[in-house]
């Protein structure tokens, strides 16, 4: 299983008709203000103003990797952290992901067009988070829009061969 099938199965779990749904959030949202920089592989922000950041491993060596992050995936503009990982990685994540951060097990196995996803382990809440502003969540919003014009330019590439 790739990062993309779990991205895409994460995404429609969070369903981006009730949340905006963002994948690869690093430049143009943080600032000196909110004091860390990370990138996020998915972050989805609630219509009240909450935001969940989804962190993808595809590899045990990856996931260990992650571990070595100086931000570790603390944020006051983040309020739950989950990693996703392709089922074959369950004990694995839940025996190496950081204890506040909860796991999220995507399988191959579809029902209908959706991949089967399942929390294994819920998140600690971060108590220091914040909600977002109206301007923050524009912001997150407006990226959001801006990676459509270079994925239709892939798909016309694509589709050009």
């Amino acid at each position: 299983m790739t990062a993309l099938d779990i991205e895409i199965a994460v995404i429609k779990y969070f369903n981006p008709r009730q949340n905006i749904i963002v994948p690869n959030v690093s430049w143009g949202l943080w600032n000196k203000e909110y004091k860390t920089l990370h990138e996020c592989d998915i972050i989805s922000l609630t219509g009240s103003s909450w935001a969940t950041e989804i962190e993808i491993k595809v590899s045990k060596a990856d996931l260990l990797k992650d571990n070595e992050k100086r931000h570790g995936h603390t944020h006051n503009l983040i309020r739950r952290l989950y990693f996703a990982v392709p089922e074959e990685m369950k004990d694995f994540a839940l025996a190496n992901i950081p204890e506040r951060a909860g796991l999220i097990v995507v399988s191959a196995r579809r029902n209908a067009n959706r991949r089967y996803v399942e929390f294994a382990k819920e998140c600690k809440i971060n108590k220091q988070a914040v909600k977002w502003t109206d301007k923050q969540r524009f912001q997150l919003a407006r990226l959001g829009a801006m990676r459509i014009l270079g994925l239709k330019e892939k798909i016309k590439k694509l589709t050009e061969r």
